[in-house]
C-alpha cells in the first residue's frame, strides 16, 4: 500500500511540477484551440491535491493498521480513496471553474 501512496505522489508532482499533462485523460487529444479554452495549471493542481490526499489516507490506513493489529484497515483506507478522490476529481476538474471564457483567451 505505500508503493501505492508514493505511485499517487509522484503522479501528482508529475502532472503539476513536470507538466506532463498527457498524464491527463483525454487532454492530449485535444486540439491546440481547445487546450486554450481550459486551465491547465488549475486542474493540474486539482490533480496534485487530490493525488496527495489519496496518498495520505493510505498512508494513514497503513500505519494504523500496524498499529491496531487489524489489517482491514488497510484496505479501507485504499477504498476509501478510491470512492471518495476519484469522483472529487473528475467532479472539480470538469466543472466551469477551469473554462475560460472567450472574452479572456
Amino acid at each position: 500500500m505505500i508503493a501505492v501512496a508514493v505511485l499517487f505522489i509522484v503522479l501528482g508532482i508529475l502532472i503539476k511540477y513536470g507538466k506532463m499533462y498527457f498524464l491527463i485523460a483525454g487532454y492530449n487529444t485535444l486540439k491546440k484551440e481547445d487546450k486554450e479554452k481550459y486551465d491547465i495549471e488549475g486542474i493540474a493542481t486539482v490533480f496534485r491535491n487530490v493525488m496527495f490526499g489519496m496518498a495520505f489516507l493510505i498512508t494513514a490506513g497503513y500505519f494504523v493498521a500496524k498499529w491496531a493489529e487489524f489489517p482491514n484497515i488497510n484496505n479501507y483506507a485504499f477504498w476509501m480513496a478510491m470512492l471518495i478522490g476519484i469522483p472529487y476529481l473528475l467532479i472539480v476538474s470538469n466543472s466551469k471553474r477551469f473554462k475560460r471564457n472567450k472574452d479572456n483567451s
